[in-house]
């Protein structure tokens, strides 16, 4: 019984030792697996705002502008709910990202307002949401809207 109990206590310090010293590489790696809000890759991204492809300084700008936005937080999306969150009733027209993140196919919707950013993350059959913040992308996509328009 002793003998047991010294193997599993032995076994459990290793892990915890390897689970405390592990690279700051593989961390990332690990953390990055798991990231809500990702930088888009300006070359694996299309853009498209009221069905108009962005392309050229715009969409860089754009890109740039949601990469350096702040992550604020995440909401969630009960079954049953998702037209809420893909169509709200109180906005127009979202810019629509479609990128890669390893092997998924990831679309971005997101739905500019005033005083935040509410992102809809749809890839394969799933849904998530969150709210960033950034004052270039919210005056930016304004002055986009009206130039389409």
């Amino acid at each position: 019984m002793t003998t047991t109990a010294i193997i599993i206590t032995i076994i459990l310090s290793i892990i915890k030792l390897l689970a405390s010293c592990l690279p700051t590489s593989t961390v990332n790696w690990i953390l990055k697996k798991f990231e809500l809000h990702f930088e888009l890759d300006q070359a694996n991204t299309s853009l498209t705002i009221q069905g108009k492809h962005l392309e050229g300084e715009d969409k860089l700008r754009v890109i740039n502008y949601y990469n350096e936005a702040k992550f604020l937080k995440k909401k969630h999306i009960f079954p049953g709910n998702e037209r809420l969150f893909l169509q709200p009733e109180d906005n127009g027209t979202p810019l629509v990202f479609e990128t890669k993140q390893g092997k998924k196919d990831i679309k971005l919707h997101v739905f500019i307002y005033n005083d935040h950013i509410d992102v809809v993350k749809q890839y394969k059959k799933k849904l998530a949401a969150y709210t960033l913040s950034s004052d270039c992308l919210q005056e930016r996509s304004m002055q986009l809207s009206s130039d389409l328009a």
